[in-house]
């Protein structure tokens, strides 16, 4: 189950606003999670709240754009008569130009608050609340089949699927089941996210705040698809060092899309965003993630498929690639790859028991010239021999690829405990005679069971890779050829000594202490004999 959040909201809303209306947020937000609490398990619960966030963020973007379209007139969106000929004809003038900005539509009646209105009416009186479900689940597939036949349908594409109304872990009885949903709607009602502001992103924020909620709080299941926020932020740093703007950015494994729009937000502007996630349920929540953000349908292409079975990107070479791929995951490592243009070139293929070499390739193999590619793995890849130790060899040596090696603190991610590390890769180095070694492993604030980078941590990460500076006990940067002395074995310990000098022992003075306790031993034990002769009993020893 999902757990009292361990990271207040301070961490999370990231634009300036009033600590009271973060806390209300915060309180909304768990009020609805409190609501679907002992139904199920997180990681289910969440596609409903996602989903109904999503459908919120839809309702009120719509009536916005459309009321910007009558301002004119002097009317607004809810009061458009839908059964009159005038009312028809100016909602499909607002339709058709709804599907060319907003990539989808919805009708005055089909807008959340109105649902939410219709739920909730007359709730003080008990068991009064109007039956919605049917015309809710309606309205999720008119928002699917406005779509298509445009540009936006991909995007919409069963976007809603995982929210099953029906469900019986919603409750026994249609009743139940709608006075649950009711229940979660009203709240969600309740919060203004400020939509109209188009400097705050309160909404997209909040969206984060849950996805990393239900990460943290459900172990591996529900985590598996987010990548913590501090590592986002040293990832996307990392890939825009230097750059304002950005043509595009890729991730492979794209999970929730958290890590892409972080990238965005270190930059002016990104022209295209691009992701690939085997999970349905989850790339459901990249797209959804991606609109929730202002990103225009026609500006993201994310794709559900096995990134290394299946690419589907092969043509495109990206400018930043950032990704968490899962670590150590088996693949087929079938002898047909030797012909694919990924992998051919190596000479061997990533064992079928680890594919992080194989991710490694195939984010290599898009990365544009004048790019730069950040990814998070496991410590084994930087030692490990045999297919994997070829791979990284070939990689140094012939391509002269690997920028720097940044080890991270043990316990950052959600379900596993192992240390990580973050390879940086670039076709085109600066500095192409050595690899910059940063130790980070010591650098963190733990709270509860879970480690987390600060501010001052990150800082100290990406000022270190940019100025490229050693550091005794942190940082090194290591030759080509004390690489290749190391028979290209990046263990981070061999590069950078955070060995600490234990105090000197002088070994006379531990003799001297020892002659001295024994001297006051057996004086101990003569006090002993003399008490044990005058009572007239058998000494101990």
């Amino acid at each position: 189950m999902i757990k009292r959040p361990t990271l207040p909201y301070k961490y999370i809303f990231s634009l300036p606003m009033s600590e009271n209306y973060k806390r209300q947020i915060e309180q909304q937000l768990w009020n609805i999670a409190n609501t679907l609490r002992g139904k199920m398990d997180a990681d289910e619960f969440r596609d409903y709240i996602l989903g109904f966030i999503f459908f919120k963020y839809l309702s009120e973007k719509m009536e916005l754009h459309a009321n910007k379209i009558l301002a004119e007139d002097d009317i607004k969106y809810t009061d458009i008569s839908e059964s009159t000929d005038d009312g028809q004809e100016m909602l499909e003038a607002i339709k058709e130009d709804a599907l060319l900005h907003l990539g989808y539509f919805l009708k005055p009646t089909e807008l959340f608050k109105e649902l939410a209105r219709k739920g909730n009416a007359n709730s003080k009186e008990e068991g009064a609340s109007n039956f919605i479900l049917d015309e809710l689940t309606q309205v999720l597939k008119h928002i699917e089949q406005s779509t298509m036949g445009t540009e936006s349908e991909d995007d919409f594409n069963k976007l809603f699927e995982d929210l099953d109304l029906t469900s019986t872990k919603l409750g026994r009885t249609e009743a139940a089941k709608n006075d649950l949903i009711a229940k979660v709607l009203g709240h969600l009602d309740k919060i203004d996210f400020k939509l109209e502001d188009t400097e705050a992103d309160v909404l997209g924020d909040a969206y984060e705040y849950l996805i990393g909620q239900f990460a943290s709080g459900a172990g591996k299941k529900a985590g598996e698809f987010y990548t913590p926020q501090e590592v986002s932020k040293v990832l996307a740093k990392l890939v825009t060092t230097g750059k304002t703007k950005l043509k595009s950015v890729y991730d492979p494994t794209c999970g929730s899309g958290s890590l892409l729009l972080r990238v965005a937000k270190e930059v002016d502007e990104v022209s295209d965003f691009y992701g690939q996630e085997l999970n349905r349920t989850t790339y459901n929540l990249a797209r959804m993630n991606m609109i929730l953000h202002d990103v225009h349908f026609q500006k993201f292409d994310i794709r559900q498929e096995d990134t290394l079975e299946h690419p589907q990107h092969l043509e495109h070479r990206f400018e930043a690639i950032v990704a968490n791929p899962p670590f150590s995951a088996q693949w087929s490592a079938s002898p047909l790859h030797m012909s694919d243009d990924r992998f051919s070139q190596y000479g061997k293929l990533a064992p079928g028991s680890k594919a992080d070499f194989a991710f490694v390739q195939h984010m290599v193999h898009h990365l544009a010239k004048n790019g730069t590619m950040a990814v998070v793995l496991p410590h084994g890849v930087l030692f490990r021999g045999a297919a994997e130790g070829h791979i990284r060899k070939y990689l140094i040596e012939d391509r002269n690829y690997l920028d720097a090696v940044i080890g991270l603190p043990a316990n950052i991610f959600y379900g596993t405990s192992i240390p990580t590390c973050i390879l940086v890769f670039k076709k085109w180095r600066e500095q192409a005679d050595n690899i910059l070694f940063i130790d980070a492993s010591q650098h963190y604030e733990k709270a509860k069971t879970q480690c987390y980078l600060r501010v001052s941590d990150i800082e100290k990460i990406i000022t270190t890779y940019r100025a490229r500076k050693p550091e005794p006990k942190y940082s090194y940067v290591a030759s080509l050829q004390e690489i290749a002395e190391n028979d290209y074995n990046l263990n981070i310990p061999r590069y950078v000594d955070t060995f600490e000098e234990e105090e000197t022992i002088d070994l006379n003075e531990v003799a001297a202490g020892l002659a001295q306790l024994e001297d006051e031993m057996q004086s101990t034990d003569q006090t002993i004999a003399a008490f044990c002769d005058e009572l007239g009993i058998a000494k101990p020893f």
